[in-house]
């Protein structure tokens, strides 16, 4: 299958990438629910309303649609096709004694 990468930034955006996919993949909305494990009218909803739906159900309806989710940063020289690793930003804990 030829890869495409879909830039999304708005709910908008995503509503359309997520009729991309299906059709890509020639895939009407109940056989898409037959997949999820849902019914035709909540894969109507997450296609319609993707900001009100939960980013779980996005997940596994892009994955279902042989998609893939990943952040970029605008960083300069960083790679369209890899996404970068994520740094650990959590503030370190001191370690606990029982003393």
């Amino acid at each position: 299958m030829l890869r495409m990468d879909y830039p999304v930034n708005t709910s908008i955006q995503l509503r359309a990438v997520l009729r991309a996919l299906r059709k890509l993949r020639n895939l009407n909305q109940a056989e898409v629910g037959d997949i999820l494990g849902v019914n035709q009218k909540r894969v109507a909803h997450i296609e319609g309303a993707p900001g009100s739906t939960s980013f779980d159900q996005i997940a596994k309806m892009v994955t279902a649609l042989g998609g893939r989710l990943f952040i970029q940063t605008g960083e300069s020289g960083a790679s369209s096709s890899t996404p970068a690793p994520v740094k650990d930003v959590r503030k370190k804990q001191k370690p606990q004694h029982d003393w």
